[in-house]
C-alpha cells in the first residue's frame, strides 16, 4: 500500500501529462484550427509559466541548498543551469524537428514527414518540464528542507496549466491537416508521454546522487529556459508584430509565481 508521500509523488508526476491529454482532446469539440492570435496567447502563457517555474521552483531552491558555500552558493546553480542549456542545445542539433510556423526543419536532414518532426519538437519542449517535476519530487523524497509537498504540487499544477494549450496546439493543426480526430488526439497525448518518463528517470538518478540535487534543479531550469528562448518567444513574437504574446507571458509568469509562493 502506497504512503501519502508516494501518492503525492505519483499524482504530481502525472498531473502535467493530464494537462497535455486534456488539451489534445480539444479536437473532439473544436471544429476549427486555433487562430494565430490564440496560439500566440497560449504560447506566451506557457513561456511565462516556464520562466517563473525555473526561478522560484528550481534556481532559488538550488541556491538555498548551497547556502553552506557562503558567497559561492550560486556556483552549483550556475553550473547546472549551463549544463541544462548545453544538453538541450545538443538534442536540438541531433534530433530532426520542425517548430510551429517554421518552414525549415532543424537537426539532421531526414525523410520524415512534417507532422512527425512537429511532434519531435513538442517532445523536446516537454522533456525539460518532466525533468523539472522529477527533480523537485526527488528533493521531496529525500526530505530536503527547501522542497515541500505543496511547493512540488504547485510546480506540477503550473506545468499542467500550460500543457493544456500545448496539447491543443499540437493536435488541432494535425486535425486541420486531414488527420482523423482520434489519431490527432493520440499524437497530442504521445507528445506529453516524455514528461512522466523523464520525471521518473530523474527521480531514480537523483536518488543515487543526493549531493548533486542543486545541480539537478538548475539543470532542469537551464533546459526550460533554453526552450523558452529558442522556441516559445520567437513563436509568440513573430510577424505581424503583436503585444498579445507579451501580455500572455506576463499573465503566465504571474500565475506560476503566485502558485509557487502561495502553495510553497
Amino acid at each position: 500500500m502506497m504512503s501519502n508521500l508516494q501518492m503525492s509523488m505519483a499524482a504530481g508526476i502525472f498531473i502535467p501529462f493530464l494537462g497535455t491529454a486534456l488539451g489534445s482532446a480539444c479536437v473532439f469539440f473544436m471544429k476549427k484550427e486555433l487562430g494565430d492570435k490564440v496560439q500566440r496567447v497560449l504560447t506566451g502563457f506557457a513561456a511565462g509559466v516556464m520562466v517563473a517555474a525555473s526561478i522560484w521552483s528550481l534556481l532559488i531552491p538550488a541556491m538555498e541548498q548551497s547556502e553552506s558555500m557562503g558567497k559561492l552558493a550560486f556556483t552549483p546553480a550556475a553550473i547546472g543551469f549551463w549544463l541544462g542549456i548545453l544538453f538541450l542545445l545538443f538534442l536540438d542539433r541531433i534530433i530532426p524537428h520542425l517548430h510551429r510556423n517554421s518552414k525549415e526543419p532543424e537537426g539532421p536532414s531526414t525523410g520524415l514527414k512534417n507532422t512527425t518532426m512537429l511532434l519531435f519538437a513538442v517532445v523536446l519542449h516537454n522533456l525539460p518540464e518532466g525533468m523539472a517535476v522529477g527533480v523537485v519530487y526527488a528533493g521531496l523524497k529525500m526530505g530536503n528542507a527547501t522542497v515541500s509537498v505543496s511547493g512540488a504540487l504547485a510546480l506540477s499544477i503550473g506545468i499542467a496549466i500550460q500543457n493544456f494549450p500545448e496539447g491543443a496546439i499540437i493536435s488541432m493543426p494535425l486535425r486541420a491537416g486531414g488527420m482523423s480526430k482520434w489519431k490527432a488526439f493520440v499524437c497530442g497525448v504521445l507528445s506529453g508521454v516524455v514528461e512522466p518518463i523523464g520525471a521518473v528517470l530523474v527521480i531514480i538518478a537523483s536518488g543515487l546522487l543526493v549531493p548533486a540535487l542543486p545541480y539537478f534543479l538548475s539543470f532542469a531550469a537551464g533546459a526550460m529556459i533554453y526552450v523558452v528562448v529558442e522556441e516559445l518567444i520567437p513563436e509568440m513574437s513573430g510577424e505581424p508584430h503583436s503585444d498579445v504574446g507579451t501580455i500572455a507571458f506576463s499573465v503566465g509568469f504571474t500565475v506560476m509565481m503566485v502558485l509557487d509562493v502561495a502553495l510553497g
